[in-house]
């Protein structure tokens, strides 16, 4: 037990100190060649009041994923306590400060402890949601597509990603197989006990999965997910206005901001730092190309507006995450 609690803990530091060297590559390669004193200048210039409206928006969609999860996870027979739902939720944000990608676990195991939701069906339920934004993101992608081409064109061209297709492909087609063969030899594999019990798990995801089909509220959990999205777009859009620069900035651009910061978020770095602030430099470089200016001064306000942003969003997954610890061990069912 005590090598496994070793083992365990050596892995979780390994993964933080990766996630610590990556963000602080894409920091370096945010910062590199660009005038500092410029950026110092904008946030000295910058009105706080749209930050502190921009903080309610970041808020406030905490509070309407709550209320959707609850949706979710009503179909499975389970009722929870919005208050539970959100300090679960703001406990995960937390953990994905220390180890990315581990809040998705830590959500689920938080939620047991206070309502004894099975890991298994809670962790579908998150991965579903995970679809669902991505749906969301797409819909926000078209909206740019369709007002902001040449930004996007232009964040093509500066990122340097160029996407492989035949891989793509590979990859999609490879995870429909396996998903088919799991599916149909499942059954076979479950004379092994270890085996059954990972089946047992897969099988309980799935379960959290089609859980969006025995929604008994659909229309309300339409409403929450565009409550969640317009929040989202709100806390990013509003900073805009803190700076002069960007207060000039139109819906669609917003639209562009929000595509571009959740592109940076994905990528598996403590909080978003560095990954976060080279996307919102090659995008407002984008913006700025699009609309004629210099793409050097876009590059500076990204860097400035992501300074503003980016530790906004840390803010509040902090506090919030920080209130859930004593708030889920009050409610702890033994």
């Amino acid at each position: 037990m005590l090598e496994e609690k070793k083992s365990a803990a050596f892995k979780n530091a390994v993964t933080v100190l990766v996630s610590l060297l990556i963000a602080g590559l894409f920091l370096w390669l945010a910062l590199r060649g660009l005038d500092y004193e410029k950026i110092k200048s904008s946030l000295k210039k910058a009105n706080y009041f749209w930050v502190a409206a921009a903080a309610v928006f970041g808020i406030s969609a905490y509070w309407f994923r709550a209320i959707r999860w609850n949706l979710l996870l009503e179909p499975m027979g389970h009722k929870i306590s919005n208050s539970n739902s959100l300090w679960s939720i703001s406990f995960g944000y937390l953990m994905n400060l220390t180890i990315p990608r581990s809040g998705e676990v830590a959500r689920s195991t938080a939620l047991y402890g206070v309502e004894k939701v099975p890991v298994d069906k809670s962790f579908g339920t998150i991965i579903l949601e995970r679809v669902i934004d991505l749906i969301c993101m797409m819909i926000f992608l078209g909206l740019t597509l369709v007002f902001k081409f040449e930004a996007i064109k232009s964040f093509y061209i500066n990122s340097g990603f160029q996407p492989n297709p035949l891989l793509f492909s590979a990859l999609f087609i490879a995870g429909i197989l396996g998903i088919a063969l799991f599916f149909k030899f499942k059954e076979n594999f479950r004379r092994f006990s270890f085996i059954s019990k990972i089946i047992d798990f897969i099988d309980g995801i799935f379960e959290g999965l089609k859980s969006v089909f025995k929604l008994k509220q659909k229309s309300k959990f339409i409403l929450y997910t565009a409550c969640i999205w317009i929040c989202y777009f709100f806390a990013s859009y509003l900073v805009c206005f803190a700076l002069p620069e960007t207060s000039n900035f139109t819906l669609a651009d917003g639209c562009f901001i929000l595509v571009v910061g959740t592109l940076g978020m994905i990528i598996p770095a403590s909080g978003g730092i560095g990954a976060f602030n080279l996307a919102m430099k090659f995008g407002f470089m984008a913006l700025f190309i699009s609309m004629g200016k210099d793409a050097t001064a876009g590059a500076e306000l990204g860097l400035a507006y992501s300074f503003i942003t980016l530790p906004l969003q840390i803010l509040i997954m902090l506090v919030m995450g920080l209130i859930s610890i004593p708030m889920l061990a009050r409610n702890r069912k033994i």
